[in-house]
């Protein structure tokens, strides 16, 4: 049916749905945020899961503490080279524990 129709197939990973609404949804959202002026700062593309190969860093906001759970002192420290760091070093460490598959394909592993 899709190759009499001209249709491309696309996955949005291995779920068992009981509808395509969810399916939809993550298409659209996965398109829409690329259209320019949509993300507050492009720049946030670059930084995001996958984009490198490597899961994203951890994200926080206020409060300072919340549950119990502080947010690490170095990104309160307006270091910008030690925020980085942290940030690359999060995204690696995420990505061994999460996703050794992907891991594993970095050319530095």
């Amino acid at each position: 049916m899709l190759d009499a129709r001209g249709f491309e197939e696309v996955s949005v990973g291995d779920a068992v749905l009981a509808g395509g609404e969810a399916a939809a949804l993550v298409a659209i959202e996965a398109c829409v945020r690329l259209v320019p002026g949509v993300l507050g700062q492009a720049e946030s593309l670059s930084e995001e899961s996958f984009e490198d190969g490597l899961l994203e860093h951890p994200q926080f906001t206020r409060p300072r503490t919340f549950e119990g759970l502080d947010i690490p002192e170095v990104l309160l420290s307006g270091n910008h080279a030690a925020i980085r760091k942290w940030r690359q070093d999060e995204r690696e460490k995420t990505t061994r524990e999460r996703r050794p598959d992907l891991w594993a394909k970095r050319p530095a592993n």
